[in-house]
């Protein structure tokens, strides 16, 4: 499940980049464009935040594995 879990975070987190990458060069939010500027785009941004900080864990899972 953690490796699904890890999967799943990572491309959400890919996605959420992705769409920033497209508002900093285009002035062009898919998220948006997609789902509107509801309650269903702000379920999208919250899951992207969590995915974030969830995806924070990744550097002790790799900071362990360079040390040793």
């Amino acid at each position: 499940m953690s490796k699904t879990l890890d999967i799943l975070a990572l491309t959400i987190g890919i996605i959420g980049a992705l769409n920033w990458g497209l508002i900093g060069f285009f002035n062009f939010n898919l998220v948006q464009f997609i789902f509107g500027s509801g309650g269903l785009a702000r379920i999208i941004y919250a899951l992207v935040g969590i995915c974030a900080v969830y995806l924070l864990t990744f550097y002790t899972k790799t900071g362990r594995s360079s040390i040793e």
